[in-house]
């Protein structure tokens, strides 16, 4: 029972009181009216309430402050104010386990941010670092409430500044339901995972009439910010879905390989894939020409249970995979040069993309398997500019300081610096394995036999002649597959059809593997 002002009615006796309390929750729950559900219907979109069911497991969410109201006047703030102040936050459970969320309601004041509705979210924020558990924020909103001035842009500082204070100690997951505009985008940015759904969501910094009136460019929203520009292009979006059923049914696939917090490992399941599983299926896979392309997904598949996993950005900088797997049911993350895009080699976005990837993978305590087949960086005067050397750092940096078990698998060719860069066992891999196919130098026998025998081949009566048989000279003397292991520098060459078996065996043993760091307040990684 409420009054016309929204004020609760009077009540003479306890079940009234109850009754009274009954009704303002009802109210709560359902929202302003029903013209502005139909009207978020009419966009394609679910309410917070309807997406928080999806998300979580069935009967498992806690609201937290459903019946706050904000404090603003003027603007006619003080003639509407509704209950959650346009934000539903609490806590849930995904598979059994506890899940903190918050999620704009775009139906109250268009999802976007005032004093109140920050308040909140900083409160579920706060709780889930408290707790050791994952935060997830469906984001549908217009921004900051600009009503409320000042007050409204706090409200995100003190977001970002829970967000960095979160980073590495729970996973942060951005599921992006709506628009996220302005200076509201750099909290996606600062989480671990962005889940983006076509047509119905973007990300911008200045919206398409401001890139308009600035530059004279003429962009749509989903042109400027849409799913499969960040997804593609930008390397903003993880992951993007045509529906946000979908989108949000990946969220908790991707929060059962994930733990709790940084203190714990990712959860083990039962795997039904026998550990000794032999992979025949790569004796074929992986040509032995190195001028070949083949798909590093299918050896992939071949190698994880059940070939089941789960690839992150993988539409952005696709000559690189990172993907989240489980071996013998232990999680695992992968790092593949992928031959079928750029021949696998190392570029400035593959760089950052697997950067990032292998920093998460260590700050919540997933094993690193790095498959090698890269002939190196990509040359050209666009990635020289670009920054490669910085960037290609980042690479090498978070290997470095990595100290999760590592395990490294040359499929077939490792060239120079890239060969370095990708875990081999000078940066500090625990174990490298190598197949038969290996090539491991400094560069292929074409280029390398140019160099060393340049004179010769330029003074020889048949120079082609000469060029294969110094070509064929240097592969027998220094890219032969045991002239690595040799100096031991990978640990054993392997049958391929056995590498899974090998990495379920390696993995078992540094289990309990412990590595400190020299003592700091942080690193200051390249950028």
């Amino acid at each position: 029972m409420t009054n016309l002002e929204g004020a609760p009615a009077e009540a003479s006796d306890v079940r009234g009181r109850v009754a009274e309390l009954h009704a303002i929750r009802e109210q709560a729950r359902r929202g302003p009216s029903e013209r502005a559900t139909e009207a978020q219907k009419a966009k394609g979109k679910l309410t917070a309430r309807e997406r928080i069911d999806l998300l979580l497991d069935e009967g498992s969410f806690n609201e937290v402050e459903p019946l706050r109201r904000h404090r603003a006047s003027g603007f006619g703030l003080e003639a509407k104010r509704p209950y959650t102040d346009g934000v539903v936050t609490g806590w849930g459970t995904v598979h059994g386990r506890t899940v903190f969320v918050y999620a704009h309601d775009f139906r109250i004041f268009g999802g976007a941010l005032g004093e109140a509705h920050a308040t909140k979210i900083h409160k579920i924020m706060d709780m889930a670092i408290s707790a050791g558990s994952p935060l997830v924020s469906l984001n549908d909103g217009a921004g900051a409430r600009i009503q409320e001035g000042v007050s409204a842009l706090a409200g995100y500082g003190g977001i970002f500044q829970r967000n960095t204070k979160a980073s590495g100690v729970i996973p942060q997951i951005s599921v992006m339901l709506g628009p996220c505009a302005g200076g509201a985008a750099y909290s996606p940015a600062l989480t671990d995972f962005v889940f983006m759904v076509r047509e119905t969501s973007q990300m911008f910094i200045t919206g398409p009439d401001v890139v308009q009136a600035v530059t004279g460019e003429k962009v749509t929203q989903n042109g400027l910010g849409g799913a499969d520009v960040h997804a593609e292009t930008s390397g903003v979006c993880h992951f993007a879905y045509d529906d946000e059923e979908s989108c949000l049914e990946e969220v908790r696939y991707l929060l059962s390989l994930l733990p709790q917090n940084n203190r714990e490992n990712p959860p083990t399941v039962e795997s039904d894939d026998p550990a000794e599983r032999r992979g025949e299926a790569l004796l074929d896979l992986v040509p032995a020409d190195g001028n070949r392309p083949y798909d590093m997904r299918k050896v992939i598949e071949e190698i994880v249970d059940d070939g089941d996993y789960l690839e992150v950005h993988e539409r952005w900088a696709t000559n690189i995979i990172c993907a989240l797997s489980r071996l013998d049911g232990q999680v695992v993350g992968i790092i593949a040069n992928q031959p079928q895009s750029l021949a696998g080699v190392l570029d400035i976005e593959a760089s950052e993309k697997s950067a990032r990837f292998i920093q998460m993978c260590d700050a919540f305590n997933i094993p690193l398997i790095t498959l090698l087949d890269v002939p190196g960086f990509l040359p050209g005067v666009d990635q020289e500019h670009g920054g490669i050397i910085r960037h290609g750092a980042k690479m090498l940096y978070a290997y470095c300081n990595a100290t999760v078990p590592r395990i490294s698998v040359i499929l077939r060719k490792a060239y120079g610096g890239a060969y370095i860069v990708m875990d081999s066992q000078s940066i500090g891999a625990d174990l490298t394995y190598a197949w038969p196919t290996n090539e491991i130098a400094v560069m292929g026998a074409e280029g390398a036999a140019n160099v060393i025998f340049r004179r010769q081949i330029a003074g020889a009566d048949d120079p082609e002649a000469m060029r294969a048989r110094m070509v064929k000279e240097y592969k027998s003397e220094l890219m032969h597959p045991y002239y690595a292991a040799e100096r031991g520098l990978v640990d054993d060459v392997i049958d391929p059809v056995e590498t899974r078996e090998v990495l379920i065996r390696s993995l078992a043993m540094l289990r309990n593997k412990h590595a400190d760091l020299p003592s700091r307040k942080h690193g200051n990684p390249p950028q």
